[in-house]
């Protein structure tokens, strides 16, 4: 089974590191996980007055999500933080409030950098908002990926053999299981409740 996988990249560079990354993530895990780019960067800032009419943007926006089966964050660190554009695509997500989009989806972060701590600030910041959205979020491996450029990448902007490669192919693998655990369990449980609905039907007064 491939499950629908929305990726929201916090960085809106054509050529950047993290959408590669992202890309280079469900390239590995193509069998069983159908990955769409959810574009951000055309959303008003979130405002509550717009709740009763909003924006078909963020209408947009909340569709792809709801259809997803699980989240991918992708993000770069702005300023030992979250970028803007990501944090306000969490907000718009996440309202009007009681009928968040994120809520019980599984997710995963990644954040990469050139620097050596892997956008690091940004990857908790994301976690933090995570735990409010009510998403189960894959803990292990954690995802900070250091010393990122452009020559970890080939012509065709997937990543070279290497260290790195062999990282994010852990990650993807780890992310797949992740949400396909998340959504057997949930259908065992659904199941279990039944049947334990269906005996005590059954059983005598």
């Amino acid at each position: 089974m491939a499950y629908k996988i929305a990726i929201i990249v916090g960085s809106l560079r054509k050529d950047s590191l993290n959408r590669k990354v992202a890309r280079s993530i469900c390239a590995i895990r193509n069998d069983n996980l159908d990955c769409s780019m959810i574009e951000i960067g055309d959303l008003p800032l979130y405002n509550q007055d717009l709740d009763g009419s909003p924006p078909e943007q963020w209408v947009r926006f909340r569709e792809q999500i709801a259809a997803a089966d699980g989240v991918l964050f992708v993000s770069p660190e702005y300023n030992r933080g979250i970028p803007g554009v990501l944090k306000n695509a969490i907000d718009v997500g996440s309202r009007p409030y009681g009928q968040s989009v994120f809520d019980k989806k599984p997710g995963a972060i990644v954040t990469a950098s050139p620097g050596s701590i892997g956008g690091f600030g940004a990857n908790h910041q994301i976690r933090q908002a995570a735990v409010f959205l009510n998403m189960p979020i894959m803990q292990q491996p954690e995802a900070y990926l250091g010393h990122v450029t452009d020559d970890s990448f080939d012509q065709d902007g997937c990543l070279k053999d290497g260290p790195l490669k062999d990282l994010v192919s852990v990650l993807a693998h780890a992310f797949a299981n992740w949400v396909d655990m998340i959504h057997r369990s949930r259908q065992l449980l659904a199941e279990d409740s039944a049947h334990a609905a269906q005996q005590k039907v059954k059983e005598p007064a």
